[in-house]
């Protein structure tokens, strides 16, 4: 099958795409230039059709999506705290950047996989402790990134329902593993375990008490398998996650122990969603079964990070 996947330079999408290659697939990434982009994917980058390019250029994306059969669409810009300094690229990237791909799969009738966030349930669904967030949940964004991943996800059902576009709306949960991004607007596993490493103190925002569903990366490829295999999920959409929330503290303390770190408190994040406990159940019953713990892929991301170079 041709695939393209926008943003296959990135975390989540080098490691789809090499994937993707093993199962025999003919893939092409579209992605901005970086080095580290280059590095993600320097274990098959003789393999795939390399396009350097911005899913905002309307003619590199309609170039680049003609001729595949189906697109993941991962590209775009995905940290709250950046978005909440730079508002406007994220609707730039996430919300025109998205149009552009809406309209080129259109144009040459490609099934699109799109990629939303976890993040477009914002707070206050259900108070109960028990209280599971499925996939008809009101979206209530709680901040500027999660606002435009929210646009681009209800744009993506209305070109469904407005123009028949094979449309899957995903919805991780909090991605994480090797290759995910550390230092300024990283993610929290990667900013923890790297100051550990550098000998840091380890910072807890607020109270510690947010809880987040974290997936590995690994079943996190295998679930947009299961939905590239499965040709029944026009107009849908799914949470991926593990099923299991963890306190943000317990995750720090974890690290902490592991390098004898010491833990200091710093203030609460502007816009950080507190709870946001999945419901997998409809991934389940696709054949979606998580595999790998949060401990189990915190010790695994910790030993890749320890054979990374250091600045």
């Amino acid at each position: 099958m041709k695939i393209l996947i926008t943003g296959g330079g990135g975390f989540q999408g080098s490691h789809l795409a090499e994937f993707l290659v093993k199962e025999g697939h003919t893939i092409s990434v579209l992605n901005t230039y970086s080095e580290n982009s280059k590095k993600n994917l320097s274990s098959i980058i003789n393999k795939i059709n390399l396009i350097w390019g911005s899913v905002t250029d309307k003619e590199i994306v309609d170039k680049s999506v003609r001729g595949h059969e189906v697109v993941f669409h991962l590209a775009g810009h995905g940290n709250v705290d950046e978005s909440m300094k730079d508002p406007r690229g994220f609707i730039e990237a996430n919300v025109l950047g998205t149009y552009n791909i809406f309209e080129a799969c259109r144009k040459y009738n490609s099934r699109l996989i799109l990629t939303s966030t976890s993040e477009v349930y914002g707070d206050g669904h259900d108070e109960k402790m028990d209280g599971l967030i499925n996939e008809t949940a009101e979206l209530k964004p709680n901040n500027p990134y999660a606002s435009s991943k929210a646009a681009a996800d209800r744009i993506a059902y209305s070109y469904f329902r407005s123009f028949d576009l094979d449309v899957t709306i995903v919805r991780p949960f909090n991605i994480f593993g090797e290759r995910q991004k550390s230092g300024l607007f990283g993610a929290l596993i990667p900013i923890i375990v790297d100051r550990a490493l550098r000998g840091q103190e380890l910072i807890i925002f607020g109270d510690g008490t947010a809880e987040r569903d974290y997936c590995h990366i690994d079943d996190a490829v295998r679930a947009y398998y299961l939905v590239l295999n499965n040709s029944n999920l026009k107009g849908k959409s799914i949470n991926f996650a593990s099923g299991k929330s963890t306190q943000v503290r317990e995750i720090v303390e974890y690290v902490a122990r592991k390098f004898d770190a010491k833990i200091v408190n710093g203030p609460a994040r502007h816009g950080e969603v507190m709870r946001i406990p999945a419901d997998i159940s409809f991934a389940k019953s696709l054949g979606y079964i998580p595999k790998i713990s949060i401990w189990e892929g915190i010790d695994r991301y910790i030993e890749w990070a320890k054979k990374q170079p250091k600045d």
